[in-house]
Parts: C-alpha cells; sequence; structure tokens
C-alpha cells in the first residue's frame, strides 16, 4: 500500500488568504481584555456559539433597549496616522449613548471586526480599544465576530460595527413626552468631532493640507497635535448619566446623543411637537478643533450645527427648578455642564431646534 502524498496542486484556506490560525491566536489575545468587562450576570461569554445574559432580579418590569453603530470614514484617518486604539472607544460610545437616552442602562456588547487580512497586533489593539469603552460603559463584551475576507478591504483597512443591549424599568423610560415650555437644555461637553462629520473633516484637511502631526492648541491647558484633535475618542456619558437617572428619578425629562445630524438634528428626536429648543452659542465653550474646521473649510454656521456636536456632546432637558441641581450632580460625576438654551412653545413652521 503506497504511502499517502500530498497533492500539490490542493488548495486550502491559507492558501486563498484566510489565516484560521491567526483568528484563534486573536481570540487568545482578545480574553483577557473582555474579562476585565464582565457582570455577574453572564453566564457564558467569548467562545461559544452564542453569550448568555441573565437580566438582573432589581428590575421589575425590564424593558430591553437595543442599538447598532459603527465608526464611519474616521476610520480612514485611523489607517492614515496608524492609531488604533481609540476607534474601538468610539464604536462602543456610539452605542451605549444612543441607548443610554431613553434611560437604558447597557448591559452587554457585541463587535463585528471585517478586513481582508488578519493583522493580530491591529486587531488586538482596536479590541482592546473595544473593552475599554464597554469598562467606562458598565457593559460586559459578551462577543464578537472576527471576518477575514480576502478581496473585500484594501490590506491594512478594516470595518467596525458594535451592537449593545440594555435595560430599562417600563415606569422609567425617557421618552421626551414630559417636556414643556420654559424647560432648560444642558449640554455635556464633548472631546471633538467624536464619530460624525468625518467625511467633512477629511475633506477639509485634504484641503487644507496642514501638518497633522505638528502641535495643536486643543482645549487651552495642554499642547497636543491637530491628530490627536481629530482621533479624540467619542465622550462615554453612561456612568454620571445614570448616577443621576437613580439618584434622582424623574428629575431628567428628556436626552439626545449628539450623533450624525449634529445638534439641528438630534434635539428635535427627543422633543414633543410643539416645542422647539432655542440654543445659544455663546454659553459654551467651543473646543478649538471645530474653529479650525469652519475657518479651513469655510464652513457656514447652519451647516455645522448640523453636522457636528460643536462641543455639546449630550443634552439633557430638565425642568428649570431642578436645572442647578442637575448640574451640580454631574459636575460632581465628572463632566463638564452649560446651560445652552430653553424649550419654547414653537412657532408655526418653526424649526425643532434653533441654534443662534
Amino acid at each position: 500500500m503506497s504511502a499517502h502524498r500530498p497533492n500539490p496542486d490542493s488548495l486550502t484556506y491559507a492558501a486563498a488568504g484566510v489565516d484560521i490560525d491567526a483568528g484563534d491566536a486573536l481570540v487568545e489575545r482578545i480574553k483577557p481584555f473582555a474579562r476585565r468587562t464582565m457582570r455577574p450576570e453572564v453566564l457564558a461569554g467569548i467562545g461559544g456559539f452564542g453569550a448568555l445574559f441573565e437580566v438582573s432580579k432589581r428590575y421589575r418590569e425590564p424593558v430591553l433597549v437595543s442599538g447598532t453603530d459603527g465608526v464611519g470614514t474616521k476610520l480612514k484617518l485611523a489607517f492614515q496616522l496608524g492609531r488604533h486604539d481609540t476607534v474601538g472607544q468610539d464604536l462602543v460610545a456610539m452605542s451605549v449613548n444612543d441607548i443610554l437616552v431613553q434611560g437604558a442602562e447597557p448591559l452587554f456588547f457585541l463587535d463585528y471586526f471585517a478586513c481582508g487580512r488578519l493583522d493580530v497586533d491591529t486587531a488586538a489593539t482596536v479590541i482592546q480599544g473595544i473593552a475599554e469603552g464597554c469598562e467606562l460603559a458598565g457593559c460586559a463584551l459578551i462577543g464578537g465576530e472576527t471576518a477575514e475576507m480576502p478581496g473585500m478591504y484594501v490590506d491594512g483597512e478594516y470595518d467596525l460595527a458594535g451592537f449593545a443591549v440594555g435595560v430599562v424599568d417600563k415606569s422609567r423610560i425617557i421618552d421626551g413626552k414630559a417636556i414643556a415650555p420654559g424647560d432648560v437644555v444642558l449640554g455635556l461637553a464633548s472631546h471633538g468631532a467624536h464619530s460624525n462629520g468625518y467625511s467633512l473633516v477629511r475633506k477639509i484637511i485634504e484641503r487644507a493640507k496642514p501638518d497633522l502631526n505638528a502641535p495643536f492648541d486643543g482645549d487651552g491647558t495642554k499642547t497636543r497635535t491637530l491628530a490627536d484633535a481629530v482621533m479624540a475618542p467619542t465622550r462615554i456619558y453612561v456612568k454620571p448619566l445614570l448616577g443621576l437617572l437613580r439618584e434622582q428619578p424623574g428629575l431628567v425629562k428628556g436626552m439626545a446623543h449628539i450623533t450624525g445630524g449634529g445638534l439641528t438634528g438630534n434635539v428635535p428626536r427627543v422633543l414633543p411637537e410643539a416645542c422647539t429648543a432655542l440654543l445659544d452659542t455663546s454659553q459654551w465653550s467651543r473646543p478649538a478643533l471645530f474653529d479650525w474646521l469652519q475657518r479651513e473649510g469655510s464652513v457656514d454656521d447652519a451647516e455645522m450645527h448640523r453636522v457636528f456636536n460643536c462641543g455639546i456632546g449630550m443634552v439633557v432637558i430638565v425642568a428649570e427648578d431642578n436645572a442647578e441641581q442637575a448640574m451640580e450632580a454631574l459636575r460632581k460625576a465628572g463632566e463638564t455642564v452649560f446651560k445652552i438654551g430653553l424649550i419654547a412653545n414653537r412657532l408655526g413652521g418653526q424649526a425643532q431646534t434653533v441654534v443662534v
């Protein structure tokens, strides 16, 4: 009986461009990151076909709230600059901040990392950032998917998607229905452009051709580069706002995450039809990045307000009598908070958010 000889024409998955060993190595690399995010409710996480999570008994009428998002074309700058350590936090923030506005506590998060050829070091850096974002949000990184798809992506590039699930008691869902004229609009400071408007950011950079590594006075307290400013990760507002909701239930009437659509596109999503928000830009400090973008791109004010957060990453609406109380609590929790406007009766044909 002759010995088996390998067929020289036989194809393998590796020859087709998929490295199973690299995928296995990545799983081992990310397990410690994910382990730090675990919560008591996690029954089975990384490694199985599905993740198991038990809803805490402290919720009497639990309602699940879900959200999904990506990082968008900010990833193009990550590739250009070779910076992969902050986009994971961006990914988490975009979903957990969205479900937070309805009063939900983020429970767990799943990620999807897709590439043409898997670079274990790059992927591990990205997923470590995802895990750090989950720690900031207090949710478990319970699972994910790494897809190596030769021919779908240019070498050195990847795409990200994220999925968050949270819970809120039915009686404590925040839906904005109680918002009324006379209420106060509070704004929580952003870290920068977060993860929105980056197609315009990149167009402005392409036109201005700046030295991205040159010193850039980002926040008035320290010198950083323009690359630092444009890659600053999305702020995660979960813990300070959940603390406010738990300590002072009923105080917050509505919240809006200032994401794609900017100030004028997102605040209306939480307002009753009969109300409009009047926002005064003189009431908050706009980060230097937005001044640079507006100047170098010759962007008009209206476009700035409908594309970027302009320094306000989250809006919180409360009754006028509760404004100082809410601001004090949020400042104690580490947030920079401004009183940025008022809710008024909406006039015929008036936009639901007016920025002056």
